[in-house]
C-alpha cells in the first residue's frame, strides 16, 4: 500500500520521469511506466554464461555471470538514465535502476552464490567532483534488493588520465592500464565478487579491474552494469 507520506510528498514535489520528462505517479520508482515498458533490455541475465557482453570478457579475465539491464546507445532515451545519473547530480536515479535491475534478475537466479559486490571505484579527485560514485549508488540499490553486502574500500582507483566516452578502443585500453590497486585483498579472498559498473562498452575498465581483483584469489568473477553499448 502507498503510504500517505508518500502520496504527501509526490503531492508537493511531484517527480519527472528522467527519460521522458513527464510526471510520475506515486506508484512509479524511477521511471514512468511507458518509458519503463520500452527500455530495451537486454536479458542477458537469462544466459549469463553465454551471451554479447560476456563475450567481451572472454579469455581477458575468467568470468562466471555477466549480464547487463538495458542496451546503451549515445543519444537514445536510454541514454539520458546514464547521463542524469553521472553528470546531472542525481545519485538516486542509480539506486533506484540497481534495485530495479536486481529484482528484475533474482527470479533467474542470478545472484545465487554471489558472495559480495564491488562497485569499480573513481579517483578521489573525479569522486569529490562528482559528490559520489555511480557506481557505489547502483551496488547499494542491488545490496537492498537482495541483502548481498557491499565492499567498497578494497580497491581504489589510482589513476585518470579522462573520460573513456570519446575514446577508441585501443586508447580506452591503455587508459586504465594499472589505473586500479588492490588495498584490502583480504576482503576478496575466496569469496564470489560481482563487480559493478554504470555502462560497459569495450570492457576495458572492468577488465583492468578485474585483473587487480584477480590477485586477492577470489573464488569467482562475476559483473554486472546498467548499461551494454554494442559495437
Amino acid at each position: 500500500m502507498i503510504s500517505f507520506f508518500k502520496r504527501f510528498a509526490d503531492l508537493i514535489s511531484p517527480r519527472a520521469c528522467p527519460i521522458c520528462g513527464m510526471r510520475m505517479t506515486v506508484t512509479e520508482e524511477v521511471l514512468c511506466a511507458s518509458c519503463n515498458r520500452h527500455l530495451p533490455r537486454t536479458f542477458f541475465w537469462e544466459h549469463p554464461l553465454d551471451n554479447e557482453m560476456a563475450k567481451t570478457f572472454w579469455i581477458q579475465i575468467p568470468v562466471e555471470k555477466v549480464a547487463a539491464l538495458f542496451y546503451y546507445e549515445a543519444q537514445s532515451e536510454a541514454s539520458r538514465l546514464i547521463y542524469q545519473l553521472k553528470y546531472k547530480g542525481h545519485p538516486e536515479i542509480g539506486e533506484q535502476l540497481g534495485k530495479m535491475a536486481a529484482e528484475e534478475m533474482k527470479e533467474s537466479g542470478f545472484f545465487e552464490g554471489i558472495d559480495a559486490l564491488v562497485p569499480v571505484p573513481l579517483t578521489p579527485e573525479r569522486e569529490k567532483e562528482r559528490g559520489y560514485n555511480q557506481s557505489m549508488e547502483i551496488a547499494m540499490g542491488i545490496h537492498h534488493a537482495t541483502g548481498i553486502p557491499v565492499i567498497p574500500n578494497s580497491l581504489c582507483r589510482k589513476a585518470f588520465a579522462g573520460s573513456q566516452t570519446l575514446k577508441d578502443r585501443r586508447s580506452r585500453q591503455e587508459n586504465v592500464i594499472n589505473a586500479f590497486q588492490l588495498l584490502r585483498p583480504s576482503d576478496l579472498t575466496g569469496k564470489h565478487l560481482l563487480l559493478i559498473d554504470d555502462v560497459v562498452t569495450t570492457g576495458a575498465t572492468l577488465v583492468a579491474c578485474g585483473q587487480e581483483v584477480m590477485k586477492a584469489k577470489p573464488r569467482a568473477i562475476s559483473i554486472l552494469s546498467l548499461g551494454y553499448t554494442r559495437d
